[in-house]
């Protein structure tokens, strides 16, 4: 036997047991995971489309600014919010003609957050799917990013399902009563300040995502920059 290589495996596995004891406080039943941002690199596709087309009312709208205005929103604050800077009401058809530039987009150019694939493969316990987004919009997102495989529809939630978004917490109970777990029994993975809000407003245990070096959602929970390091803390 290799005791250098056994001594080496064993401060791994030491160090993974600090990751998990860090961003865990209690054991749980189940994992909750955002899409957009999370699971799915969306929300720099769905942005740009977005500024492209407020672009044609004249609305100039800064890339970095409505990053971090608009992920995580529902589409009414989000048109509020654009009516607001543009002085002007949109037209009826706005939100319809946007996610259907968006969803070419998308289908297009969406890619997998690096990561994800691999973790949900590892994941033992159960785990499903709660978005902000339209039913729609969640079936692109994981048919084109190879993910659908991981979600039946039993394990996909919207908020449009119960008409109230993130970051009030309803949309987070509403997904674990369904898999059967209460909500403090569950682990949260987000990557948005609305939905860390949401999930500590449920009672839930919240990871953060940062995929980006400028992007910290938040300072209230522990995250992570690459959804491998998760491996271990939610299939360990």
């Amino acid at each position: 036997m290799n005791l250098g290589h056994a001594n080496v495996n064993q401060r791994w596995r030491f160090l993974f047991r600090c990751l998990k004891l860090k961003m865990i406080n209690q054991d749980f039943d189940a994992i909750i995971f955002d899409c957009d941002g999370t699971l799915v690199d969306s929300e720099p596709i769905t942005v740009r489309v977005l500024g492209d087309f407020v672009g044609e009312w004249g609305l100039d709208l800064d890339y970095d600014d409505a990053l971090q205005l608009f992920v995580g929103r529902d589409m009414q604050m989000i048109v509020e919010v654009l009516e607001s800077r543009l002085g002007s009401k949109l037209p009826n058809t706005f939100v319809e003609d946007y996610r259907e530039r968006q969803s070419v987009a998308l289908r297009r150019d969406l890619k997998v957050i690096p990561g994800a694939d691999e973790l949900l493969d590892a994941i033992t316990k159960p785990f499903c799917l709660a978005s902000n987004a339209p039913r729609d919009k969640i079936a692109v997102n994981l048919e084109s990013s190879g993910l659908n495989r991981h979600f039946e529809n039993d394990r996909t939630f919207s908020a449009y399902d119960i008409n109230v978004w993130k970051p009030q917490p309803d949309l987070f109970h509403f997904a674990a009563e369904k898999m059967g777990v209460a909500t403090n029994r569950c682990v949260v993975i987000e990557d948005s300040v609305a939905g860390i809000e949401a999930g500590l407003a449920s009672g839930a245990q919240v990871i953060g995502f940062a995929q980006r070096h400028h992007e910290i959602p938040s300072d209230k929970v522990p995250f992570v920059r690459d959804l491998h390091s998760l491996i271990e803390v939610l299939a360990g």
